[in-house]
């Protein structure tokens, strides 16, 4: 298990910025290999906005290129979420995951753990 928590969100003015945090405590011997950001609105799924592997490739969503940066610290499983320019439709609950590969008898799963949640909400 791996305890995944997120902070930063809030209210912002259009083209203003809010930096989002996350923190990924495993609960095992294995490690976090990977941490992402996504959102989601009601009704909707959710969806990517950056995502980083274990060796440090950074994906970015096309909405999200530009304007928002995700940065980490490895060493203590923590990712940020840099987010500029920020425009009414960036409103969501945004979600942090963290992956882990947990080995048995030889064999490889991946896991996927994910945050509460913090809601950013963008006026217009």
């Amino acid at each position: 298990q791996v305890h995944v928590v997120e902070s930063g969100g809030g209210l912002v003015q259009a083209g203003g910025s809010l930096r989002l945090s996350c923190t990924a405590v495993p609960g095992n011997i294995f490690r976090v290999t990977g941490m992402g950001w996504y959102r989601q609105n009601p009704g909707n799924q959710r969806e990517l906005v950056a995502a980083i592997d274990d060796d440090g490739n950074i994906d970015y969503s096309d909405s999200a290129k530009g304007r928002f940066t995700l940065s980490q610290d490895k060493a203590k499983n923590m990712v940020y979420l840099q987010m500029n320019s920020l425009k009414p439709e960036d409103t969501a609950v945004y979600y942090c995951n963290a992956e882990q590969t947990i080995f048995i008898d030889g064999k490889g799963a991946k896991y996927t753990y994910w945050g509460q949640g913090t809601q950013v909400t963008v006026s217009s």
